[in-house]
């Protein structure tokens, strides 16, 4: 019934009037109609099945309607023959049905297949045909996205209120926002659970410092914020300063001799405190712990800690009084200096702070020298008299310890020779010259001069660059690179000589012959920086360049020369003048080569030997000829002429240098023609040969006659001998004719027997001579040598109606 159905001509595929589909059914229960609604969520980008029936119907329409709409459109429909996916199915994300169903299975769910989905489905049963109605309601749920915490102030000034907000791009509501607190210590602790992204601290304390992060949740999924610092700023509040050892009196604290003795103090604020620590109303001390080991008496004063809070400018102090002995902190610091314009070295030593100051003093010890001292020493060691490599050690000591300090230093020289170099920037609009001479402790000293020894630019240490506007009067002119270290009594140098370019060539004239490739050679000998490309021009003026390589010109060239290759020369357009131009940043130079491009010699003279038709058809041609004298030849060209038309015309060219002979074809049978003969010599034409015209080829017959005869004669005889065998064999056949050409004896005719088969022929023919019936009579063996008898011309004992017969052998003898 549901393929009669499907046939039916009132079939429509609107959803509405999938009840005209049961034209033909039978009904047994119209009014059983099933109707289910369900409910369903899915996730953007995620998948979801929407259900139509637990079995697969007959036939059944999916319909979609958009949320504040009241219109159902077609999704999918199967009439019997699969699943038809209409249109608007496309913007419903990746929709398929699922087999041996009627379910729907969508993927990449977008947010607008949120909606109502109908699924009209018909069955065939054996009672009848059912209708039900699927309403499945999609809700599209959008996940929550990565939340951002705002805060009005992320440093706000304790006791201000601040509103904090949790921020999200994505997320279908309802969500509940967490507030965290992460403390220093990496304690984590819930501040409030609402389901308003923004709160507010109305009051805010030291307490809430910490990392602020929201986690936002639904019934999708829940994200976490990135943490965000409140930094809640206070304080300074009042410092307390704690002594160890502690000791106290009525003056304040007192620590013993020789003891170590360490003040902190403290002071709650945010941002931390920056302590100082005064000695006697004088800064001694940045920090929170001021520790003083080895305590002499004679440190004995007033110690104050000032703590300040520098980004709301408050401050708070106190003081101590205290009675101490200290040492300088930490270790010697030594260097070395160049001093005296480099002529000398400057031993440095510095070991600050303290009391009583420390003492320092260098080794090794110089002659006649005093390289001892307090707290900071600088000692100048001559420069020349110090060997390379050696070390300078610098020992500190004081009262309050038993061991001594040290610390070292080792001056050496730069490895090698100054190294000077000159180049030019783009364009050659700046030259820049360099010098170097690295390495060494203390670094030399680098500065140009002229060579007349003005100093040009300023001295920096390690290397120095001098740059200059590019000009040719620096040609010629040299730069002295000076370098001077401690350890050497002279500065050493590095000299630079700026040269403009020289070009030279091997030859300025240079002359070949037309067509052959020539080249022109480009040298530089001098330059200075160095040129960075040689240039050529031709003989218009006009720059040779890489595009003009694959046409007439190759450019080939190094650091040092360059060579221009013409190709093919010609002497109308190639001649001339050709320059080869280099720059550099302290001038340029250019050379001019001749091109002398010359016609090659004049081929010597042809002369045609020879010219004749190849056959009687005058067809073709063949012609030789022969060079009248000695001479360049490259090859040869043919020209002919029809007599009627007094034009010279082509035929012929491009022949080899060694052809003498060649046959001209394609001719016209009925047309007269004259030819000549021209030789070339590269690009120079000779003078044309003679003009001739070829003859018919001679009629030679007497050899085809004395062939046609002899052949004949052959042919005949051989005819004759076949003839006469013939007859012979054939005698009793052809007795006239035998009897014509041999004659008779007696009226018998008989031939001598020279073998045993005539002999037996013979005794035959006797018997049947003989009346008949008589035995075969034995003819006697002849004797040998017997002669044959001839006939006569004409006998006369033939019985009537044997008359001779005359017969006429024809012989054709052909060639």
């Amino acid at each position: 019934m549901v393929r009669r159905l499907l046939g039916s001509p009132s079939f429509s595929l609107g959803l509405l009037l999938l009840p005209l589909l049961l034209h033909g059914l039978e009904i047994l229960d119209p009014g059983q109609v099933v109707y289910k609604e369900t409910r369903t969520n899915g996730v953007v980008d995620k998948g979801v099945i929407l259900e139509c029936g637990t079995t697969l119907p007959d036939v059944y329409i999916w319909g979609f309607t958009r949320l504040g709409t009241d219109t159902i459109r077609a999704v999918v429909y199967n009439f019997g023959k699969g699943p038809k996916l209409q249109q608007l199915a496309k913007d419903l994300g990746d929709l398929n049905v699922i087999s041996n169903s009627a379910s729907l299975s969508i993927q990449k769910l977008p947010l607008a297949a949120e909606g109502l989905f109908t699924c009209q489905a018909l069955y065939d049963t054996p009672e009848g045909a059912r209708f039900h109605y699927y309403y499945v309601y999609l809700r599209v749920l959008v996940p929550v996205s990565k939340p951002y915490v705002l805060l009005s102030d992320t440093a706000p000034v304790e006791g201000a209120s601040v509103w904090m907000r949790c921020g999200l791009e994505n997320g279908t509501g309802p969500v509940n926002y967490i507030w965290e607190q992460e403390s220093r210590s990496g304690l984590l602790t819930t501040l409030i659970e609402t389901n308003h992204s923004l709160v507010n601290v109305t009051w805010v304390t030291r307490n809430h410092t910490g990392w602020l992060r929201c986690l936002a949740r639904n019934e999708v999924n829940q994200q976490r914020s990135d943490r965000i610092w409140l930094d809640v700023i206070y304080g300074p509040d009042l410092p307390q300063i704690d002594v160890s050892p502690y000791s106290v009196t009525e003056r304040g604290y007192s620590a013993l001799e020789k003891e170590t003795v360490s003040l902190m103090c403290q002071a709650s604020s945010n941002p931390a405190s920056q302590y100082v620590w005064f000695y006697n109303n004088s800064q001694v001390y940045t920090g929170p712990q001021l520790t003083i080991t080895k305590i002499l008496r004679m440190h004995t004063g007033n110690y104050a800690c000032l703590a300040q809070n520098t980004y709301l400018n408050t401050r708070s102090k106190k003081s101590i009084t205290l009675t101490v002995y200290y040492p300088p902190d930490g270790a010697p610091y030594c260097s070395i200096l160049p001093a005296n314009n480099y002529n000398d070295l400057a031993l440095f030593c510095s070991w600050e702070g303290g009391y009583p100051a420390a003492t320092l003093n260098w080794s090794p010890y110089t002659q006649g020298g005093n390289n001892q001292g307090t707290n900071n020493i600088t000692w100048i060691q001559p420069g020349p008299e110090t060997t390379n490599n050696s070390v300078f050690t610098c020992y500190g000591s004081h009262i309050t310890s038993k061991v001594s300090q040290s610390c070292s230093t080792k001056t050496w020289l730069p490895y090698g020779e100054p190294q000077c170099s000159a180049y030019a920037t783009r364009n050659n609009e700046y030259l820049m010259l360099s010098c170097s001479w690295e390495g060494g402790f203390p670094l030399a000293l680098l500065w140009w001069a002229s060579s007349s020894g003005d100093i040009q630019g300023t001295s920096e240490e390690n290397s120095n660059i001098l740059i200059l506007r590019s000009s040719a009067d620096y040609s010629g002119k040299a730069f002295v690179c000076h370098a001077k270290h401690p350890l050497i009594k002279e500065s050493k140098t590095c000299v630079l000589k700026l040269e403009a370019p020289v070009l030279m060539t091997q030859r300025s004239v240079v002359s070949v012959y037309e067509g052959s490739d020539v080249q022109l050679t480009c040298i530089l000998s001098k330059n200075y920086p160095a040129v960075a490309e040689i240039t050529w021009f031709n003989n218009m003026k006009q720059r040779v360049d890489e595009s003009d390589t694959p046409k007439k010109y190759i450019l080939q060239q190094a650091a040092a020369w360059s060579n221009l290759t013409v190709r093919e020369t010609d002497g109308s357009v190639d001649g001339g003048q050709y320059w080869c131009s280099a720059t550099n940043a302290v001038g340029g130079a250019e050379i001019p080569i001749l091109l002398v491009v010359m016609r090659n010699p004049m081929p010597p003279n042809v002369s045609i030997s020879k010219i004749a038709y190849s056959s009687r058809r005058r067809t073709a041609v063949s012609v030789e000829w022969l060079i009248q004298t000695d001479g360049d030849i490259t090859g040869f060209f043919i020209e002919q002429q029809n007599l009627q038309l007094p034009l010279w015309q082509k035929v012929v060219s491009g022949l080899e240098s060694n052809t003498r002979s060649h046959l001209i074809t394609g001719l016209d049978p009925f047309g007269k023609y004259a030819f000549r003969i021209t030789a070339v010599n590269q690009r120079t034409i000779g003078y044309p040969s003679g003009i001739k015209s070829p003859a018919l080829p001679g009629l030679n017959a007497v050899p085809a006659v004395i062939g046609a005869a002899i052949g004949g004669m052959l042919v005949a005889a051989i005819a004759t001998i076949l003839l006469f065998m013939y007859v012979v064999r054939n005698r009793n056949n052809m007795p006239r004719l035998h009897d014509l050409i041999f004659g008779r004896q007696n009226s018998q005719s008989r031939e001598n027997i020279n073998d045993p088969e005539d002999e037996f022929v013979g005794a035959a023919e006797a018997g049947e001579g003989g009346g008949g019936g008589g035995d075969i009579e034995e003819i006697p063996t002849p004797s040998p040598g017997p002669s044959i008898p001839r006939p006569s011309p004409t006998p006369t004992n033939l019985p009537p109606g044997d008359e001779p017969v005359n017969v006429t052998i024809t012989v054709m003898a052909s060639s």
